[in-house]
């Protein structure tokens, strides 16, 4: 069970960073369960950042059975993506952020 205290907080804190657009926690059915994004800006990302995320993790297993995705990181001309997979820790949700680059970095 995730820390609601525990979540807001985490929230509370990235959303203070310069450059910041949204968060989104993702289950593992690639369902949004709190997002500061719109929702169909949250519908999309957490369809498209799940599955990639899966594949991801399943490229890393590939390469080595015993290594597991810590952190994914996705960058564009226009934004970063940060995904954390190990955000809690029963590994069933994902914490994604948003970020625009040139205004800063976490």
């Amino acid at each position: 069970m995730v820390d609601v205290a525990a979540v807001d907080e985490t929230f509370k804190r990235l959303q203070s960073h310069k450059g910041v657009l949204g968060i989104i926690v993702i289950n593992a059915d690639g369902i949004a369960v709190r997002t500061t994004f719109d929702n169909d800006l949250t519908v999309q990302y957490a369809a498209l950042v799940s599955h990639f995320t899966v594949k991801a993790r399943s490229a890393v297993k590939k390469l080595d059975g015993e290594n597991d995705l810590r952190f994914l990181r996705i960058r564009s001309k226009k934004h970063e993506i940060m995904i954390a997979p190990e955000f809690e820790k029963s590994h069933e949700y994902y914490l994604v952020v948003v970020q625009d680059p040139s205004q800063g970095t976490l």
